[in-house]
């Protein structure tokens, strides 16, 4: 009876462990259709291997949220804006009119970077005989716009105008463009705003300012232009062969045996004996190139005036120019200034 009772304990113990046997694996089957999943890598696939448990239980990677791209660093000598180039401009023009009269504005610009700095840019001023640059201006692009080179007469009066800032045939040209009105639409062909064109024949009594000057130093000399690579090179040409007695201004701001490109106005004005005294040029100084512009008036003699025009150009060029290694701020180890030199005659109105 016990042996029997034992026997079917046995028995019973063995059923059960089979069934939980057949449940457990009935679960599993189950599971892998719940999750959707085909079972581990490889299974299921002719020829497949399944992937190593220890692998199939990596966890899988953690996906973390993309972080912004760092910052780039910023330039370890960021160009200085308008307002801090005005600043330095004003700031070295103060040490030089300390020592001279009259009215003055000053304008510099480096066309390789775009920067520029002005003192006293909308201030107006009698240009005087650096009108002629801007008489050539106009009928150069009168020429290209008709598609017609200069005539022999042309090109020796413009010659003497530039180069000799003869009066004669700045007369001769001014009339040639179509006087006051030639003038004012050969200026807007140019888009410069800001000049105006004398009256009665008085070429010399243009008026003008700084950023006008600059402009037309732009015209001069970049290569979106509206003038012709060849018409801009036959006026810096002229003005890089003015005579030696007019070699004054914006020149002494140069690097010595460079070539500036300049022309000058003097003039004087009224029963007082003051003088215009201007200069626009181009420079090349410390390895950049410079458009600079010095307009003046009330100077109490031409030589002053002429000294006051030569300081405001090296203290234009020094706020804006990159300090060369070895030099002093804004000068380059080595340079120095090209020699002072006065104009034999004074400018006079035309007619």
């Amino acid at each position: 009876m016990r042996a029997h009772a034992a026997r079917r304990w046995a028995g019973m113990a063995i059923t059960v462990v089979f069934l939980a046997a057949c449940a457990v694996g009935l679960a599993g089957a189950g599971g892998w259709r719940a999750l959707g999943s085909a079972g581990p890598q490889g299974a299921g696939r002719p020829g497949g291997a399944a992937r190593p448990a220890a692998e199939s239980r990596r966890p899988a990677p953690v996906r973390r949220a993309a972080s912004a791209a760092p910052a780039a660093p910023p330039p370890r000598n960021p160009a200085p804006d308008a307002s801090t180039l005005d600043a330095r401009l004003t700031a070295a023009l103060a040490r030089v009119l300390r020592r001279h009269q009259g009215d003055i504005a000053v304008a510099v610009s480096d066309p390789a970077s775009g920067v520029t700095a002005a003192y006293h840019p909308h201030r107006r001023f009698d240009t005087a005989s650096i009108v002629k640059a801007d008489i050539l201006a106009v009928l150069l692009i009168q020429h290209a716009q008709a598609k017609a080179p200069l005539s022999a007469g042309e090109r020796g009066l413009t010659t003497q105008m530039i180069e000799d800032s003869d009066n004669d045939a700045a007369t001769a040209l001014w009339d040639a463009v179509g006087g006051t009105m030639g003038m004012e639409a050969g200026n807007a062909a140019l888009g410069l705003h800001g000049i105006v064109p004398g009256t009665g024949g008085y070429w010399g009594l243009t008026t003008t300012t700084v950023p006008s000057e600059l402009g037309l130093l732009s015209d001069l000399t970049s290569a979106r232009s509206p003038l012709p690579v060849a018409a801009r090179r036959y006026e810096l040409n002229l003005m890089r062969h003015v005579e030696p007695a007019q070699a004054w201004g914006i020149t002494a701001a140069a690097t010595a045996h460079t070539r500036p490109a300049v022309k000058n106005g003097w003039l004087p004005a009224g029963p007082t004996g003051q003088w215009v005294i201007n200069s626009i040029g181009v420079i090349h100084r410390a390895g950049q190139r410079l458009n600079i512009v010095v307009l003046s008036s009330g100077q109490p003699s031409e030589a002053a005036g002429i000294r006051q025009a030569q300081a405001a150009a090296r203290a234009a060029a020094a706020a804006i120019t990159t300090p060369a290694a070895g030099g002093a701020a804004g000068w380059p180890a080595g340079s120095h200034q090209t020699h002072t030199q006065l104009p034999r005659r004074p400018d006079s109105r035309s007619r």
